[in-house]
């Protein structure tokens, strides 16, 4: 969708996604970052960064959105479709380095699937 610009916002909403490799809920992000921006500011950025390829969503537990960073993609084309995990304890939620095939489905043509996957972590399993 264009360059994006480096203002204020981007470079703040980046580095909350540069600072740890799981995904983070557009609420944690609204509640780490009110004091610095308003909650529309932080949707049209999101909304920016994932239309220009930086960042992709899914739906977690209770439809909540998530975002994560993205691994090769561009404004045309997001490349990195893979599952996510939620841990139902601590709620952290990862992409996982796994592929998935998506089935044929005769007379269908896929534009997105997202797969969530839910259990436990390694840390809460210990």
């Amino acid at each position: 969708m264009g360059i994006i610009r480096k203002t204020k916002s981007v470079k703040t909403l980046l580095n909350e996604f540069n600072k740890n490799s799981s995904a983070i809920s557009v609420t944690e992000l609204i509640t780490r970052l009110n004091s610095k921006f308003n909650k529309t500011t932080i949707y049209r950025v999101l909304d920016k960064l994932e239309d220009d390829g930086v960042l992709h969503s899914f739906l977690g537990k209770n439809g909540l959105k998530w975002y994560a960073k993205c691994n090769g993609c561009t404004a045309d084309n997001h490349s990195d479709v893979h599952p996510h995990f939620q841990c139902l304890d601590c709620g952290k939620v990862d992409c996982l380095s796994i592929n998935i095939t998506l089935p044929k489905i005769p007379n269908r043509k896929i534009d997105l699937a997202q797969f969530l996957i839910q259990g436990q972590c390694d840390e809460c399993l210990t």
